[in-house]
């Protein structure tokens, strides 16, 4: 019979992962099977996108390439965050 989590277990345990800590350490920790977990995980990072997880392969599908999609997006405005602000100090005159 399969164990029942509530959600706010099931909210700790993305958090863990969320925090860097790997999934395989989680799981042991916690007592849940790691195909439970990584459900979880991509539930939550659908929902943080505002997706929702579907049945329907096809739109699975589609609802995975466009998670992929806002990750490169977010990487891509990281580095482009980062290199502005390195562009923006090294534009600075100090007195001399």
């Amino acid at each position: 019979m399969a164990k029942k989590y509530t959600d706010e277990f099931k909210q700790d345990a993305v958090g863990l992962v969320e925090s860097w800590i790997a999934q395989k350490q989680v799981c042991a920790d916690l007592g849940v099977s790691k195909s439970a977990l990584q459900a979880w995980v991509a539930k939550a990072q659908y929902a943080k996108h505002g997706l929702s997880a579907s049945s329907d392969p096809e739109t699975t599908r589609a609802s995975a390439q466009a998670l992929k999609r806002i990750r490169e997006l977010e990487m891509e405005n990281e580095v482009l965050r980062r290199a502005a602000a390195y562009l923006s100090q090294a534009n600075l005159k100090f007195p001399k």
